[in-house]
């Protein structure tokens, strides 16, 4: 029973044996061979040395919680490294694909190794590999999973639909988060710090004007609004913004030129007066005429005529 308890000290560590002249334990045999060629195995872990091994640059995570990371040191010395990380060789280094939390909390922790896949990849592949694994995470802002697909668009040159195959999500999913990326930066603080969530986030951007989006976001963190008020508040500021628009619209046709009235006196005479005019302030704008019947428009057509006669 003391050995038990013992290994389970060790974590994955108490499973392996065998460390090599270069300081590399390798847990599963890397290398088969098939005749004299050494094939790897893909599902093979080797216990690389902490200082052997780089941080991701191209790590799509900006923001790791400090709480949770000294949670995750403590865990990894009662426990040691149940679950491995992957890295890709690069030279006598070696560079983290996923699992920089992980490699973060073990180092803390003073481990001098730490459990590992060794995959063979291209920058863009450890890209990729690195950003799917961290928006596959389920303590991934919504903020930094949006960053991470428009790095996938713009650096890996996927599509949409293509990405969203990549990740495993519905396309409309993809399409959600990328539009987060459209708020006021001060909003995007807001859903990136847990302020606001996802839900809250689409009732703002119903609203298209950003002094609107902002006011909302604010009116939603002070009243701690649910995501249904939020909602109902979007409809209401949009209902307030169509009725301004109406009266500025209503202000701008009571100070048209004289000419404009005259047009809509001699054409209405023939259309019972059923003829609206609506003109921005720089004189651009249009004319609405409703007709009952065909002779309507037949009696207008013969005044034209006339007219050019």
């Amino acid at each position: 029973m003391a050995n038990k308890r013992d290994a389970l000290g060790k974590g994955l560590g108490a499973l392996i044996s065998g460390i090599d002249s270069l300081g590399v334990t390798q847990t599963v045999p890397a290398e088969d061979t098939i005749g004299n060629d050494p094939v790897r195995n893909p599902a093979s872990i080797c216990e690389i040395p902490v200082e052997k091994i780089s941080a991701n640059p191209y790590q799509p995570r900006s923001n790791f919680d400090e709480d949770a990371l000294a949670e995750l040191t403590e865990s990894i010395r009662q426990l040691g490294i149940i679950q491995p990380i992957t890295v890709r060789k690069i030279g006598l280094r070696y560079q983290i694909i996923s699992g920089e939390r992980r490699f973060k909390a073990a180092s803390a922790a003073g481990l001098s190794t730490i459990p590992a896949y060794i995959k063979e990849t291209d920058n863009q592949g450890m890209l990729e590999m690195a950003i799917v694994e961290n928006i596959q995470r389920e303590d991934l802002d919504a903020i930094e999973v949006a960053l991470s697909f428009q790095r996938l668009i713009d650096e890996c040159n996927l599509t949409q639909d293509a990405m969203a195959d990549k990740v495993g999500k519905k396309r409309a999913t993809v399409a959600n988060y990328l539009r987060l990326l459209k708020l006021p930066a001060e909003i995007q603080v807001c859903i990136r710090d847990g302020k606001i969530s996802m839900g809250h986030a689409k009732a703002i951007l119903s609203l298209n004007d950003p002094v609107a989006q902002l006011s909302l976001c604010d009116d939603i963190i002070k009243r701690n609004l649910s995501v249904r008020q939020a909602e109902a508040k979007a409809q209401n500021m949009l209902k307030r913004g169509d009725r301004s628009r109406e009266a500025e619209d209503k202000k701008a046709s009571s100070e048209l030129p004289d000419s404009y009235y005259r047009v809509l006196e001699i054409v209405g005479r023939y259309f019972g007066n059923n003829i609206s005019i609506k003109r921005s302030e720089q004189g651009k704008g249009s004319f609405t005429i409703q007709f009952s019947s065909d002779a309507e428009v037949e009696s207008f057509l013969r005044a034209i005529e006339n007219i050019n006669q």
